[in-house]
């Protein structure tokens, strides 16, 4: 069964009734009832709701504790290599967007290999590969050449580009690429329609079931999220818990991490349906940090230094660092080349954000994983 049968067992009206409708003597219980396997559906709902917001202080205790007892007081370090911008989809709410007027770019392998030495250089032996969707400017073949370039200088290498099948899959696999990094943006089924309004992306269901995909390819590693700002962020927040779940039960050879991206200015300009807070932020963390007592929390540059700062001994275990998103960012950031996704928060370089990282007693971890070892 794939996630997609989970969801269309659920309604996302009923979902967000029940979260309203939690009071504060469930939010109590919830408090309470922390187990070796996280809190029940019921209780996460309760700290996902309204009735939570005034018990943040005693969450935010729980979610330390969990997050160091569980992964101690490391937090990973990872960078982002954007190696094209061009793509076929039309997503109102991103850089990418295929009717944006923006400088299109696609890296040579010689070219992604000299953005890959100087990220290496920098100190990350985590790479996260990241494309538009556009098979054509960023083929299968693409990433298969560039992974035998990158695999000798770094310990992990994920990716976050188009949907792919089992097959293609297994190829990445096959070739060194451990991650697998796919957002679905927003799980209400009605909101993903308004907002992709073309492209193959507009396939709600062939984009859910991306991470079983995954899963059944052997990777070790599957990141999820929702895109914050697009839809109720307590109703995305249940049902990023509630995937998470799935991943873990059903494909428990793989490490399941949840990333946290709230809307940033891109091109088009595309205006905020529902803002998130910080408060509401650190909410929907450590909701899900007492659900999944087990699952990593990845921090991008989208937010800005200070909260980032903010939320190290929270609930976090990686963070982005340094950060360029637009592809040849790092060796010709002054050039502007090729239009950027969206524009970073936190653009302090990696040394600064490692050394924020030890100001708050934690080690900054450039590399915690080497096949060799496995």
């Amino acid at each position: 069964m794939s996630f997609y049968d989970e969801v269309k067992r659920t309604s996302w009206t009923q979902i967000e009734r029940e979260i309203e409708g939690c009071s504060e003597a469930d939010v109590e219980s919830a408090l309470g009832a922390g187990g070796p396997g996280g809190v029940d559906l019921h209780h996460f709902m309760s700290l996902l709701s309204p009735a939570a917001e005034r018990y943040l202080e005693e969450s935010a205790g729980l979610a330390h504790t969990i997050t160091r007892q569980r992964f101690g007081n490391t937090i990973g370090l990872f960078a982002p290599l954007y190696v094209s911008n061009f793509c076929k989809n039309s997503c109102a709410y991103c850089g990418f967007n295929t009717k944006n007027e923006i400088a299109r770019l696609a890296l040579t392998p010689e070219q992604v290999k000299l953005e890959g030495e100087y990220i290496h250089k920098l100190g990350f032996r985590h790479l996260l590969l990241v494309s538009g969707e556009d098979r054509q400017a960023a083929s299968l073949d693409y990433f298969i050449e560039i992974c035998g370039l990158l695999r000798p200088i770094f310990s992990s290498l994920a990716v976050e580009i188009y949907p792919m099948g089992v097959e293609e899959y297994r190829a990445l696999t096959g070739c060194g690429i451990d991650g697998l990094t796919v957002f679905q943006e927003t799980y209400s089924e009605r909101a993903y329609e308004r907002y992709h309004l073309g492209g193959k992306k507009r396939n709600f269901q062939y984009r859910l079931e991306t991470p079983d995909r995954g899963g059944e390819a052997g990777f070790r590693r599957i990141g999820l999220g929702a895109l914050l700002g697009l839809e109720n962020w307590r109703v995305e927040g249940f049902y990023m818990g509630l995937h998470a779940k799935h991943l873990m039960r059903k494909y428990w050879k793989s490490q399941v991490s949840i990333s946290f991206p709230r809307l940033r200015p891109a091109a088009g300009a595309f205006p905020v349906p529902c803002e998130v807070s910080d408060r509401a932020f650190v909410q929907l963390l450590t909701a899900l940090r007492l659900f999944l007592p087990d699952t990593g929390f990845a921090l991008s540059t989208r937010e800005p230094a200070g909260l980032r700062d903010h939320l190290i001994p929270l609930a976090i275990t990686a963070m982005s660092a340094g950060s360029r998103t637009d592809p040849g960012g790092y060796t010709h950031p002054q050039h502007q080349e090729a239009g950027a996704q969206f524009e970073i928060s936190d653009d302090r370089d990696p040394e600064a954000v490692a050394e924020a990282i030890r100001q708050k007693g934690y080690e900054p971890v450039w590399k915690d994983w080497d096949e060799a070892l496995s």
